[in-house]
């Protein structure tokens, strides 16, 4: 399908949050729905290489939402650099920002598409390293019946807590969808004993899930990186559109 971009500055309780939309352009029928997914970037917000997937995932049928996920620590039409500069700010707005404030971004962009036009009453979720977190997190919202994890960082550790101290990966019994777990076996910032934990806890939370873990590094789906790996990376979109489209 062909596409089209558009932004919406969507109202939250933490600030406007710049919130870029990839949809699909079906010339035959203009007042076509489609199912949402929301689409979590990694620590350096849209840039070149999230934009392009979310418009793979677009072009496949999808509305896709892509939130500025630090939207209160910066000002709007932010992205990062894939540089020391750009991941040193990105890893301190992770931690500076309030972990209950991406449940208010979650409520907000899915009241935003219940309003929509184009929505068809489906949604979803997927993001890529803290995105992929941020898209777990997502989960726990009822209305998100499948989610794409794309090696989510901090799941298995206490770097963006609740202010209560509970943890994403404790409240696993609210998450009620199809959950889609993609990792790189080379991935050093989430090894070997954390997958194993967060795997363990998801099966006893009797989750419907599926796991999948590739010889490949953090960040192997980021075209232009030097982790990238092509042919995985078609892979792993491959997945997750058949997740959605069997769930959305």
């Amino acid at each position: 399908m062909n596409i089209q971009s558009l932004i919406a500055d969507i109202t939250t309780p933490t600030g406007v949050m710049r919130t870029y939309i990839h949809r699909p352009v079906d010339k035959t029928a203009a007042d076509n729905k489609y199912p949402a997914i929301l689409f979590y970037s990694e620590i350096f917000q849209q840039t070149g290489p999230i934009e392009s997937a979310a418009k793979i995932m677009a072009s496949h049928g999808y509305v896709v939402l892509v939130p500025e996920v630090f939207h209160e620590l910066n000002p709007i039409g932010t992205v990062l650099g894939y540089d020391d500069a750009g991941r040193d700010k990105g890893n301190a707005d992770k931690v500076a920002k309030d972990v209950q404030a991406y449940d208010t971004d979650n409520t907000a962009m899915i009241a935003f598409a219940k309003q929509q036009t184009w929505y068809n009453g489906s949604i979803g979720a997927m993001g890529f390293c803290i995105g992929g977190h941020l898209a777990f997190r997502a989960a726990l919202q009822p209305e998100i019946k499948a989610t794409a994890c794309f090696y989510a960082t901090d799941l298995n550790t206490q770097l963006i807590p609740n202010k209560a101290g509970q943890h994403s990966v404790d409240r696993l019994k609210e998450i009620t969808g199809e959950m889609l777990m993609i990792w790189g076996k080379q991935d050093p910032y989430i090894p070997t004993a954390g997958r194993v934990d967060i795997h363990a806890k998801m099966t006893q939370a009797n989750l419907t899930f599926t796991w999948h873990e590739f010889n490949a590094q953090h960040a192997f789906m980021r075209d232009g990186d030097a982790r990238y790996d092509a042919q995985t990376a078609l892979l792993c979109y491959q997945l997750a559109l058949n997740l959605f489209s069997r769930t959305l």
